[in-house]
């Protein structure tokens, strides 16, 4: 099972992509999906305040530790 590697962040610091151990680039959209189906172990798919989808590290409270990859 894949896990998360890095990230892509766009100029205004939001993630945008993520890098796998398989050396993957996916979406957020698509991590997302994989984190929801378990393809993806190390990170969770988790509703916000506002019902939305998003993204959190399991054990961290944010992706900040993660290297931005390009």
């Amino acid at each position: 099972m894949e896990t998360v590697v890095g990230l892509h962040r766009n100029h205004f610091g939001e993630i945008i992509s993520f890098v796998t151990s398989g050396g993957r680039i996916i979406s957020y959209q698509k991590a997302l999906l994989e984190a929801a189906n378990g393809v993806i172990k190390g990170v969770q798919a988790t509703e916000d305040h506002d019902g939305k989808l998003i993204l959190s590290p399991e054990l961290e409270h944010t992706f900040d530790q993660y290297p931005n990859l390009f």
